[in-house]
């Protein structure tokens, strides 16, 4: 099935620094492909690709894409993801900032200098509040807590924010799968 035959919203989206918080997009990735833990979802991000070589505009379209069949996101905050800069027209090859004048794209598209993670968020913000994203989940990567200082949502009080992590029943640090499952799938 490919993007273009969903009429509902049935996905969910996952949004974060793709480089520095791998590690727990990809336990996300695990858990949903695990039959055996009960957290299921369809990703988003499987249903159309996006290459690192393709232009901002045509990444942030495929972003656009994915965001219309979602009913979920899911924001993963790490460290630097409030200060993350990529998918800005600024960086890419097209964009001409001339001495005088306005800045323009030789590919004629609109100059559009926030990042991938702004452009995501304000999206599904803009969906939430349209009543089209039904739920909103902000995992903080390697906290016990939210640390709303790092999340790059304008109002911090959107959303259910959760830290990934949990201390066990012997008081090891690990996963918060319970929480994380219960905020993305209850």
């Amino acid at each position: 099935m490919s993007i273009n035959d969903r009429v509902y919203r049935t996905c969910t989206y996952i949004a974060g620094d793709w480089t520095g918080d791998r590690d727990l997009i990809d336990k996300l990735d695990e858990w949903n492909r695990n039959n055996h833990l009960g957290l299921n979802f369809t990703d988003a991000h499987d249903l159309t690709q996006s290459r690192d070589t393709s232009l901002p505009c045509s990444i942030k379209q495929n972003l656009r894409k994915r965001l219309n069949v979602s009913k979920t996101f899911v924001l993963i905050v790490g460290d630097k993801t409030a200060n993350l800069t990529k998918g800005g027209c600024r960086y890419c090859p097209k964009y001409v900032s001339p001495l005088y004048g306005s800045p323009y794209c030789t590919s004629y598209g609109s100059i559009d200098h926030r990042s991938f993670i702004e452009y995501e968020c304000q999206m599904a913000l803009k969906d939430y509040n349209a009543g089209l994203i039904k739920k909103i989940v902000v995992v903080y990567n390697g906290c016990l807590s939210p640390i709303y200082s790092r999340c790059p949502w304008i109002d911090k009080n959107i959303g259910k924010h959760i830290g990934s992590d949990v201390y066990n029943t012997q008081g090891v640090r690990c996963w918060n799968y319970n929480a994380i499952k219960q905020l993305i799938c209850g």
